[in-house]
């Protein structure tokens, strides 16, 4: 049975630990193609006050991230053409609804995702991707790799 995972991924350790987990689990690289997804949402406010030169730089240093995590996956047995990279620069009004947007439009049978550890009140008002996941993709297998 062929397996088609989508990894939403960024530069961050929780993701670098999402990756780490599918090269570990994935017994049947010959039967499992992967997606690795970046996308960006909207800024906030804070990320204004970064500066333009660090947001400017945001792209090149993540598609060098993926191209890494491209190759650490073929170097666990996944050959090249079953790992594919999807770099989507239009903004997203939520992590969340990029996701599910790129879920909606391809043929996946798993998505994957890294989770850092948040306390209640972050949670509250950032929200919770992997939440917001769940309960959209109903029917759908979603895993959560929490750092």
């Amino acid at each position: 049975m062929r397996c088609s995972i989508l990894l939403a991924f960024n530069d961050s350790s929780s993701c670098h630990s999402a990756l780490e987990c599918i090269t570990r689990i994935s017994n049947c690289p010959e039967n499992s193609s992967i997606t690795l997804l970046h996308l960006f949402r909207k800024p906030t406010g804070s990320e204004d006050l970064m500066g333009k030169k660090y947001m400017q730089s945001a792209p090149e240093r993540i598609k060098k991230a993926l191209e890494q995590a491209r190759s650490q996956l073929v170097e666990s047995g996944f050959r090249p053409d079953q790992v594919s990279v999807k770099f989507i620069e239009t903004p997203y009004p939520t992590v969340a609804d990029g996701i599910i947007d790129q879920f909606v439009r391809g043929d996946y049978n798993l998505v994957v995702i890294g989770r850092k550890r948040m306390s209640k009140a972050e949670e509250f008002v950032l929200g919770d991707t992997s939440v917001r996941l769940v309960r959209a993709l109903e029917g759908t297998a979603v895993l959560v790799v929490k750092q």
